[in-house]
């Protein structure tokens, strides 16, 4: 236990931060830049979210679009008649995806390889869905960065969600 004790603390001594501290600086924010320039914390603004999306049952495609915008498009199939399926015009910033789903607008956080949809969506997304199906609190993680592959995503009819 000693060892250990002695070990883990040589690490930390070890462990230094280059930078000059400033004023507003502390534990916490050196540590979180210490991790973002070692790569164990994927800085949001250097994720490319074109590509394709999942988890479980939620899919979400992303391809350019024109200018800054991208074109997305959700789909969420349950099965018995629940799901939804939209498409749309997204933005992003830092670590937001502003999605335009027509009225539907949801402002999207990108955490990683991740896509969360907040807890809570207006009441104009209803329409875009059947059931009891909700875009609330949809999260989806990156599987593909490749436009074919996110280009494939289909509503139930048959459409492409994000035509290329």
């Amino acid at each position: 236990m000693r060892h250990a004790l002695v070990a883990g603390l040589v690490c930390l001594a070890g462990c230094s931060v280059a930078d000059e501290p400033t004023k507003n600086s502390n534990a916490g924010s050196a540590l979180e830049a210490a991790a973002s320039r070692t790569g164990l914390i994927v800085d949001p603004a250097s994720i490319d979210p074109v590509g394709a999306w999942a988890r479980d049952t939620d899919r979400l495609c992303i391809v350019p679009g024109e200018g800054d915008r991208y074109r997305i498009g959700a789909l969420i199939d349950y099965g018995g008649g629940q799901g939804c399926a939209a498409s749309g015009t997204a933005s992003r910033s830092k670590d937001k995806i502003d999605i335009r789903f027509g009225a539907c607008r949801i402002e999207a956080k990108l955490t990683g390889d991740r896509i969360v949809f907040p807890g809570s969506v207006p009441g104009a997304c209803d329409s875009l869905c059947t059931g009891r199906a909700s875009l609330a609190a949809m999260a989806v993680d990156h599987l593909s960065t490749s436009v074919s592959e996110a280009a494939t995503l289909r509503t139930p009819d048959r459409t492409p969600l994000c035509p290329s």
